[in-house]
């Protein structure tokens, strides 16, 4: 039977329950009370932190009548709170974000990304604690009188368990790779429930995606020629050079292609002139070459003729000689 101090909480609760357009489920395992503390006042006059027992909190919200409050009851877990606002959920996440702290690792702590040892200096003197040092294979030495860690060293990456020896090393060397915050698992705002992964992305991420999703968008339309008021300038631009374009090569005289088109028509004149130029260059040098070939075929025939005469005349007068011997003889 549920006692009158129960039924009491449970009706206070729904009545902040139904007073609060925004409420965060909270996760409070292993929260130490000091940052509990720190963030209750960050928090102050924009958001209150509601702890009860998880039957007490089931109960208020079976009673109340609110869109999307069942499905954050899914969200109950481990020690949960409630976070009860009237802000946006993001702005929630954002401060709960800059509330985040350091602290030391404890042994059975699960990393929630790389931790790494960096090179340099230590403030430990030289003796058996760099042996512990080497146990957690952090590569150390001793320069004068202090420990010197001799290069970067991941010594435990995202998801795995913080072993003792490391957690003793790590104190030992200042390292508090722990980040205490709020752990807000989801957010019911005005019956629409948003989700960790949500909540914490990155405004800048937010920002970008925007920027780039409004150039995939000019751009597209540009290609398609969709008439916008952003496009429309560039569009008119775009339009006007392939006019101007078309006009020349049609030859189409307008103000803004009759400059172009005399130039044009200068430049194939003069192109034309060196042709025509080059060819008749051309054509009086084979002339000469003709002439001067012909000059020199004509001698050498003058010669073969000359010797064919006196080669007749010696012939014939031998043979007269020789008829008169053979009358002699």
């Amino acid at each position: 039977m549920v006692s009158e101090k129960k039924k009491l909480a449970v009706e206070e609760l729904r009545g902040e329950l139904e007073r609060y357009p925004v409420i965060g489920m909270l996760d409070m395992f292993k929260l130490p009370s000091r940052q509990l503390q720190e963030i209750r006042d960050n928090l102050k006059g924009k958001a209150v932190i509601k702890m009860v027992r998880k039957n007490t909190m089931k109960l208020a919200m079976e009673n109340v009548k609110i869109q999307g409050l069942k499905k954050l009851e899914n969200e109950i877990k481990n020690q949960p709170a409630l976070l009860l606002s009237e802000i946006n959920p993001f702005e929630l996440a954002k401060i709960i974000e800059s509330s985040k702290s350091s602290a030391p690792a404890k042994p059975g702590d699960i990393a929630t990304k790389d931790i790494t040892v960096k090179a340099g200096p230590t403030n430990l003197k030289p003796g058996p604690v760099i042996g512990e040092l080497q146990r957690v294979k952090i590569p150390a030495g001793v320069d004068g009188d202090k420990i010197v860690v001799k290069e970067d060293k991941v010594v435990v990456k995202e998801g795995e368990e913080i072993t003792k020896p490391l957690a003793d090393v790590l104190m030992k060397l200042g390292v508090e790779p722990v980040e205490i915050s709020l752990n807000l698992l989801a957010v019911c705002d005005r019956g629409t429930i948003y989700t960790r992964d949500v909540l914490f992305i990155p405004r800048e991420k937010y920002e970008n995606d925007l920027i780039n999703a409004y150039k995939n968008a000019f751009s597209l339309a540009l290609n398609i020629g969709l008439p916008t008021s952003d496009t429309l300038p560039f569009l008119l631009t775009k339009a006007h050079q392939e006019a101007v374009s078309l006009a020349m090569e049609a030859n189409i005289s307008t103000k803004e292609t009759v400059g172009n088109l005399l130039a044009k028509a200068k430049a194939e004149a003069e192109a034309l002139k060196e042709k025509v130029g080059n060819l008749e260059l051309k054509e009086k040098s084979e002339q000469r070459k003709r002439e001067e070939a012909k000059t020199e075929g004509e001698e050498p025939e003058k010669d073969e003729v000359g010797k064919e005469s006196e080669a007749g005349t010696d012939k014939a007068e031998k043979k007269d000689a020789d008829k008169k011997q053979k009358k002699e003889g």
